[in-house]
């Protein structure tokens, strides 16, 4: 398996992924705006996706790739296989327990998520009828979750990295329907999720049989390689469930500020999320089993180099990202979703959150990569306790600045308490020598921000040159962007090919090995 095809390879679909899902939150925008009906919809979406990062994309695929990957590693597809039948079973009879009580308990899960909901009958009543009707997709998703690993663990990274795809398109497709087909579009687009699940676990079914890994359905048994996995799951789930608890504190608090504070995040979050999710997940997804693989056959040196390039690559892709998005946040902001039901004040107060979230960019991507070297070595219990104070100092935060700050506070203390997040992660892992933090990285990163820096300057120099286009049409809009957006690219590689901090020969290679 080769590193660089397996990034590009999730890293393309992972754009393709991230455009259609601005396509989708333009059109969100543009009908519901960011008033009560949006900030409904956003609450509800929030509830699966926050059990299924518990029980699918984070815990158990974590804990499960590795294990998984062993036993493939080893030749024997037969136990893997029969291991991941019995992971499934148990996953699903969880699941449906979990379904059931949802049923019983939506109401309080709102009012949980959002005491601010209490006492608006609008937004309280739509975001508990929109919860109910998604809720599904938790089931869905976690299969998913689960097929798609065991796919990362063979090598095919594709079909994972496409499914968003598919959740993006359909969900496009209710908006664009004629309304009175159902109650509201926010009804459309409730339904459109738990449909887009069932298309999404149809064609991971399939890749999995086409590589002949599906498991088949079984009665729960708790093997001993089962047992296993629950010992390094909990740990697992208590540091994505603490991941999520400080998402959950965003929400909670944003839901007792004026409304449309959920929606605003949401929006800003969406932006921040195309760069987070082409690099950070790209390679976070990609080096997990290739760590993994090292680790079982003793390759520390290889292991080393592995952490080191995969640092040194999202500090090169993130840095000159986020000075990117902090100069153009207000007109960005604005060209993506300002229209319709999106006021200018939207707009503003969007953009407003995302230069504060853009500080944060490189800390969250160098989460996503410096988390595999403790996942690899099957240790899931030092990120949960980095986690838990972690989520203290996001309080902590929170509470100093809500006051002064209002929404954009949500925002700050995230960013905070990520780059303290990545200085532990990264602190531990050099005690334990699993990541080589050497004068050659050091240099590098000096590099990296020298390059950055200097071209920030002259996009910024740039965008005082042709402001008045940054406030035209649409059009104008766009074509200003993406001419100060392409300028900074060549400046940037002109900038880091003169610093030696890339050479053309060594992405000749990359492209041959990716072809």
């Amino acid at each position: 398996m080769n590193f660089a095809r397996n990034v590009v390879a999730v890293a393309g679909y992972t754009m393709i992924s991230r455009a259609t899902g601005f396509l989708r939150d333009m059109l969100i925008a543009s009908i519901g705006g960011a008033g009560p009906a949006a900030d409904a919809f956003f609450v509800a979406f929030q509830i699966p996706n926050f059990f299924r990062r518990l029980t699918g994309e984070g815990a158990l695929t974590v804990a499960f790739v590795p294990m998984f990957a062993e036993m493939i590693e080893s030749r024997n597809n037969q136990l893997a296989i029969a291991f991941a039948a019995q992971v499934q079973s148990i996953l699903l009879l969880f699941l449906l327990i979990l379904l059931a009580l949802a049923e019983f308990t939506t109401p309080n899960l709102i009012i949980l998520l959002a005491p601010g909901f209490v006492g608006d009958d609008n937004r309280c009543g739509m975001a508990i009828e929109l919860t109910k009707i998604i809720f599904p997709y938790l089931l869905l998703i976690s299969l998913v979750a689960l097929w798609g690993g065991m796919l990362n663990s063979i090598g095919k990274f594709s079909v994972m990295a496409a499914a968003p795809i598919l959740l993006n398109l359909i969900m496009i497709a209710s908006l664009i329907f004629p309304p009175g087909i159902l109650e509201t579009p926010n009804h459309s687009l409730a339904w459109s999720v738990t449909i887009a699940g069932f298309v999404q676990a149809f064609f991971l079914a399939l890749a999995c049989h086409r590589e002949s890994i599906l498991p088949p359905l079984l009665l729960p048994r708790l093997t001993p390689e089962v047992k296993r996995l629950l010992v390094l799951i909990i740990p697992a789930a208590l540091g994505a469930g603490i991941v999520q608890l400080n998402a959950f504190i965003g929400i909670w608090l944003a839901s007792l500020l004026p409304t449309g504070s959920i929606s605003y995040i949401y929006y800003a979050d969406r932006v921040m999320q195309l760069p987070l999710g082409v690099v950070g997940v790209a390679i976070g997804t990609a080096i997990l089993p290739m760590l993994a693989r090292q680790v079982r056959t003793e390759n520390t040196r290889g292991a080393l180099l592995t952490q080191n390039k995969a640092i040194e690559v999202g500090l090169l892709l993130t840095v000159p990202v986020a000075m990117f998005l902090y100069l153009l946040a207000d007109p960005l902001i604005a060209l993506l979703f300002q229209r319709g039901a999106f006021s200018v004040v939207d707009s503003d107060k969007t953009a407003s959150i995302l230069a504060i979230y853009v500080a944060g960019l490189p800390a969250f991507v160098l989460i996503k990569i410096l988390q595999p070297g403790f996942f690899a070595r099957q240790d899931t219990s030092t990120p949960v306790r980095i986690g838990i104070a972690i989520t203290f100092v996001n309080v902590f935060c929170n509470i100093m600045f809500i006051r002064i700050f209002n929404q954009i506070s949500i925002a700050l203390a995230s960013v905070i308490s990520s780059w303290i997040n990545v200085i532990m992660l990264a602190t531990l892992l050099y005690r334990r020598r699993h990541i080589l933090i050497d004068k050659c990285l050091f240099v590098r990163t000096l590099q990296i921000l020298l390059s950055s820096v200097t071209t920030a300057s002259i996009v910024s120099f740039l965008i005082n040159k042709i402001d008045h286009l940054l406030i035209g049409t649409k059009l104008e809009q766009a074509i200003a962007i993406i001419s100060l957006f392409l300028s900074g690219t060549v400046i940037y590689i002109i900038l880091c090919l003169m610093m030696h901090i890339i050479y053309i020969r060594n992405y000749s290679l990359i492209w041959r090995n990716c072809r």
